[in-house]
């Protein structure tokens, strides 16, 4: 049995749950459209700070914050569009934007679609018409996100986009990956090292992108949990950037588009024509054992 109810709480929530696999998903459409707990099997699959998610001057940290237009930062968040500079903070602003609730589902699965239009404050910022359709979508042990972007603009729209979830681990030490890629490029250093399926979880930051990817799935196994979750993407994302920090229980593994100022370097950059819509998909498992 599926159902999709709202409570209300700081902010109105979505709850999408399959009563048989006893899994359930919470969306909060006017923080950002972000999904901010996914249950399988009554066990949180999610990391989320309360105290940044009640402040809304706070970006959130936990759950899957969307980025759009761009993923990462951009140099003094600075930008050229036709020779003109313009500034967009980092991972772009669809995070921070109220977005609709639009359609439901729940034959069968439980579904919700969220929508985010562009607006005067969009297009201060980044002069595009556009359109977004985020669709939620639980069903066992699974978690689907179907992404639909439509240029409503009258010429080529440029962008880049992402996921950026949070995931719950108290022990990282007992956390081992499967990423489709030998090699990560440090953030901060711009140095390459060769994985080794470990991240060390003494270090005070780990911020590495892995930019060659020889497939569409990511698996992490977490011991201390019983867990084994599974990322998958379809073809439109062609990096994973891994990061997390000292003494918090989360690490985030981040498919991308491209990679940090791309609205600048041009580097994988998305180009969708006027009229044009393209479609994404990210699914999650979450096994436990």
């Amino acid at each position: 049995m599926f159902a999709i109810e709202i409570e209300q709480k700081q902010y109105k929530t979505y709850v999408l749950s399959d009563k048989l696999a006893n899994s359930s998903l919470e969306v909060v459409p006017e923080r950002g459209g972000i999904a901010t707990s996914w249950r399988v099997s009554g066990k949180e699959i999610f990391y989320l700070d309360a105290e940044r998610f009640a402040n809304p001057e706070l970006t959130v940290r936990g759950g899957i914050p969307i980025l759009f237009p761009i993923c990462g930062n951009l140099p003094d968040n600075t930008y050229r569009y036709k020779g003109v500079p313009r500034t967009l903070k980092q991972h772009g602003f669809a995070r921070d934007l109220p977005w609709a609730a639009a359609d439901r589902v729940t034959e069968g699965k439980a579904a919700l679609t969220l929508v985010l239009d562009s607006n005067d404050r969009t297009k201060a910022v980044y002069p595009f018409d556009f359109r977004l359709a985020f669709t939620y979508q639980i069903k066992g042990n699974a978690l689907e996100i179907f992404q639909r972007y439509t240029n409503l603009s009258a010429e080529p729209m440029p962008f880049s986009s992402g996921l950026h979830p949070y995931f719950l681990a108290p022990d990282k030490s007992k956390l081992r990956f499967e990423i489709p890629g030998m090699q990560y490029r440090d953030q901060r250093t711009q140095k390459k090292g060769y994985f080794t399926s470990v991240f060390d979880p003494t270090l005070e930051e780990i911020d590495v992108s892995f930019d060659e990817l020889t497939g569409l799935a990511a698996t992490v196994t977490d011991a201390g949990r019983r867990l084994r979750m599974t990322l998958s993407y379809n073809s439109s994302y062609g990096k994973l950037v891994f990061w997390t920090l000292k003494g918090k229980d989360f690490y985030c593994l981040e498919p991308w588009t491209a990679p940090r100022n791309a609205l600048n370097t041009g580097e994988h950059l998305i180009y969708l024509q006027p009229g044009a819509s393209c479609e994404m998909l990210v699914r999650m498992t979450a096994t436990f054992f």
